[in-house]
């Protein structure tokens, strides 16, 4: 069917770097650049937004001084734009060699009623940017040649400087010292690699609504051995207490406090741990004063997708690990989990926005995993709990210190 509703406008402002960090003063005379893009926008209005510059196509390009005088149009293709991230040659004829040295993407403009969803630019490279919503409603209505959405734009960006001109202080974190996380017991034998990589595309693929794996930080690969205690009293500390290898030779000790398996539970981690393993429990004894059990030790595969919400900016771990005894690497439990990490955003969200957008996720993932045949429920069930049923079972695999 022929649709004659015109598209929304959307464009990638271009501008000296001395707008952003303040290392020059702004001049009237200076290029402002405005290039006519197809929408990026995931979803509307989106609180994160990436464009990749070969996937722009043909481009109109629009140089104006910065108090609105002509400088000239053109067409380049996106690709051309800012090759090695500077401006390219069909860019230099359009605005000049004094001035193209230090040209880079200012913001992103998503035409909206009463003006322009303005975007703050965030991550720059030959190949993408990163933009995230600075502005909660839209500015600068009228003609997008006219400038008004400028100065409420750089005014925005420098009321929030100290979080965007510092990566990565435009992350926040809702529910500070507390993991949220849904568990999948995945069948027996899982491949969990490739399950992994099913996952990462679904989500590339737009499969999961408004969502995309996270900016240039899409997937990670661990391998390490874990020394995990049952914490078994006092009742305030019950929980684990769990010793992680650092690159160094040292270790991380992490501390989760919980009396049952369950979605929230309190977390901490203390990196600055010197104590060897053969200590570990007298550590916890008579440093920490826990009662403590020493489970199996484990080594833990894990391959991590980071998931991002470009309607909301919140960031999801879906993580995907193996866990098999050291001293009986046949008893093993495979999972997929679920866990909030952070937030790219500098707009104001409803921690319960979090909550409600987890089950959402969980949702889709329950199905995902369903239809390949991994995993039919959600659930709570913990390593500890994994590590307690296993020494129940098969009692000469518990360690004795």
């Amino acid at each position: 069917m022929h649709n004659d509703t015109p598209q929304r406008g959307a464009w990638v402002v271009l501008g000296g770097i001395h707008l952003l960090n303040r290392t020059a003063s702004r001049r009237p005379d200076e290029p402002i650049v405005l290039v006519r893009v197809p929408p990026q926008e995931v979803c509307v209005p989106s609180t994160t937004v990436a464009v990749r510059w070969d996937s722009l196509g043909t481009c109109r390009v629009t140089a104006l001084t910065a108090e609105g005088t002509p400088l000239g149009r053109g067409r380049i293709e996106g690709s051309a734009l800012l090759p090695d991230a500077m401006a390219g040659a069909a860019l230099r004829e359009l605005i000049g060699d004094a001035a193209a040295p230090g040209v880079v993407p200012l913001c992103y403009l998503a035409e909206h009623p009463g003006g322009y969803h303005a975007y703050a630019q965030i991550r720059f490279y030959p190949e993408d940017a990163c933009f995230v919503r600075i502005i909660g409603e839209p500015v600068g209505e009228g003609s997008v040649e006219a400038l008004r959405w400028l100065d409420p734009v750089l005014a925005a960006y420098e009321t929030s400087a100290l979080r965007l001109k510092n990566q990565p202080c435009h992350f926040r974190t809702h529910f500070a010292g507390t993991e949220l996380e849904y568990k999948y017991n995945l069948t027996p034998g899982t491949d969990i690699w490739a399950a992994s990589m099913e996952l990462l595309k679904a989500l590339r693929h737009g499969e999961l609504a408004d969502c995309r794996p996270e900016y240039r930080n899409e997937f990670q690969v661990y391998c390490f051995d874990n020394h995990l205690f049952d914490v078994t009293g006092p009742d305030p500390e019950r929980g684990y207490a769990s010793f992680i290898p650092r690159g160094d030779g040292g270790h991380v000790l992490k501390r989760k406090w919980y009396a049952e398996d369950a979605f929230a539970r309190r977390e901490q981690l203390y990196t600055d741990i010197e104590v060897t393993p053969d200590g570990f429990g007298e550590y916890l004894r008579s440093e920490l004063g826990l009662q403590v059990r020493a489970m199996p030790p484990f080594r833990r595969v894990r391959y991590d997708i980071q998931c991002e919400s470009m309607r909301t900016g919140h960031v999801y771990g879906i993580y995907l690990d193996h866990c098999s005894l050291l001293a009986a690497p046949e008893v093993a439990l495979s999972q997929c989990e679920l866990e909030y990490r952070r937030s790219r955003s500098l707009l104001e969200h409803d921690e319960d926005e979090v909550l409600r957008e987890m089950e959402r996720i969980d949702r889709w993932l329950l199905d995902h995993l369903a239809a390949s045949g991994l995993a039919k429920q959600r659930t709570f069930y913990s390593k500890l709990s994994f590590l307690r049923d296993m020494v129940a079972a098969l009692p000469e695999l518990a360690p004795d210190r």
